[in-house]
């Protein structure tokens, strides 16, 4: 089942207090952070707080923490998602693997482990949390194997890393996170991180400290220092992670991204997904991408850029109705897409060409701005609108693209209200790849940093007046 987001989600919600920045972390680029704490701090008892969203679904085991200096049940403690997305609390014997699996990649999760092994109940010495509530089902339980009073490397001088697993030889996390906090010395509850909303009943995030001898708490705000202790301890040591790795994409404001789980589920698995779910590349022939968020109301900006090769097809198609990896985004009656020849693709393969003609390439950045309140669709190359488009025209729809009515769009079946989502097509060559920029994470060069009136998102060229990244917010206010 594809993961959407509409108006809410879990901890992917606008709240009071707010997450400024996150980390993106790529497997790829084999990216973590370490620290050896100079001298010990409670080994016994200690939470850990972390916020997540996934953005690689691919049966490896990815470690996203771990403590220790050797593969051995004393000297060992991670975190990982496992090899079937379940949630796995390891050392070389496992003590926790969920029955839950974690295959969301359109939201965040909240993880809090809470240790305290001098209590006298073998159950309560390790607990895990996942959005305000305990996990209780588990298909592996090895907490009776951990004796009362057991020292883990928890918090002891021994080297505790972040999004890898040096031991295991690697095995990197991709992902983004957020508000990783850690307490030395006290078992804490996770409603001393986190709240349900009053109005939702959705977990969020609250306002967050790190306490005790070796407790930290990392907000990712300083981009030129991404492993800055803001509770004033030992910074963590930088491993191929730079200010590039930073992110608005937060537990209280969560952008769109690649859609991990509709590749899966229609059979695809042709692309692959690589930093922070914002670019796709073909493995094979060409592939169909989408976004994780839908709107059926308002006005939203997106822009893309073919990285390698030009054949893209960026649009919008209806979830669930567009044909995804059967079809190109344009070429049934659920979708449409502009063309790099410069021309826009509706229903039977028809087509509209732009005038005056245009046509794009390899680095041109194509921006695409919807407005579901009138039925049209715009693009620009490089800042410039195609077909003397103007955005801002309303419902005279000047220079767009009428896909719900009118000499464009005709025998298409998207009707007002229809739920759209974004949808692409990268080239057909093996190996093209496309960029994605949503607002809040891209690898594309951006050297203007425009946002949108709301002050959401970063983009090359500034959105049309009116138009809004797909944010969770602005889902909130004009979706």
């Amino acid at each position: 089942m594809e993961a959407l987001q509409r108006l809410h989600n879990r901890g992917s919600i606008s709240t009071g207090y707010n997450i400024d920045n996150s980390l993106v972390l790529e497997s790829d680029n084999s990216e973590r952070l370490h620290k050896t704490p100079s001298g010990a701090g409670n080994r016994r008892t200690f939470t850990i707080s972390f916020w997540t969203k996934r953005t690689e679904i691919n049966g490896v085991k990815q470690y996203i923490f771990e403590a220790g200096n050797s593969d051995s049940n004393t000297d060992r403690f991670t975190l990982r998602f496992g090899t079937g997305d379940t949630f796995d609390i390891q050392s070389q014997s496992t003590w926790l693997i969920t029955n839950r699996v974690f295959r969301d990649t359109s939201a965040y999760y909240h993880f809090v482990i809470k240790v305290d092994t001098t209590d006298s109940t073998a159950a309560n010495r390790i607990k895990l949390y996942v959005n305000g509530v305990e996990e209780t089902s588990f298909s592996t339980d090895n907490r009776s194997s951990i004796n009362q009073n057991n020292d883990f490397p928890v918090n002891n001088t021994e080297i505790h890393n972040i999004g890898s697993s040096p031991i295991e030889g690697g095995l990197y996390y991709n992902g983004y996170i957020a508000e990783w906090v850690q307490i030395d010395g006290t078992a804490s509850a996770p409603t001393e991180f986190g709240e349900f909303d009053d109005d939702t009943g959705i977990w969020k995030p609250k306002s967050v400290s790190a306490s005790g001898t070796n407790g930290f708490y990392l907000d990712f705000k300083d981009s030129s220092n991404m492993g800055n202790d803001a509770g004033g301890g030992l910074d963590f040591t930088l491993v191929n992670i730079t200010s590039a790795d930073q992110a608005t994409d937060t537990p209280t404001n969560n952008f769109c991204t690649l859609n991990i789980l509709n590749a899966l589920s229609n059979g695809g698995g042709n692309n692959e997904y690589t930093e922070g779910a914002t670019k796709a590349k073909a493995l094979e022939t060409a592939e169909m991408a989408s976004g994780t968020m839908a709107v059926a109301q308002g006005k939203w900006y997106y822009e893309c850029k073919a990285l390698t090769n030009s054949d893209i097809m960026p649009g919008w198609g209806v979830p669930n109705k567009w044909g995804h990896h059967s079809n190109n985004p344009g070429y049934d009656e659920y979708s449409f897409a502009a063309h790099w020849v410069g021309r826009a693709y509706y229903y039977g393969n028809s087509y509209i060409d732009f005038s005056p003609s245009v046509s794009w390439g390899t680095n041109d950045i194509i921006s695409v701005a919807l407005d579901a309140d009138n039925g049209f669709c715009y693009w620009a190359k490089n800042g410039t609108w195609m077909n003397g488009g103007s955005p801002t025209s309303g419902s005279t729809g000047t220079g767009g693209f009428n896909y719900i009515g009118g000499s464009t769009g005709a025998n298409m079946e998207i009707v007002d209200g229809d739920f759209l989502i974004p949808a692409f097509r990268t080239n057909y060559a093996p190996n093209a790849s496309i960029l994605l920029n949503f607002g809040g994470f891209t690898t594309i060069s951006i050297s203007s940093a425009e946002s949108d009136a709301d002050g959401y998102g970063t983009f090359e060229y500034a959105p049309p007046s009116g138009y809004y990244a797909l944010c969770t917010k602005n889902l909130e206010e004009y979706g």
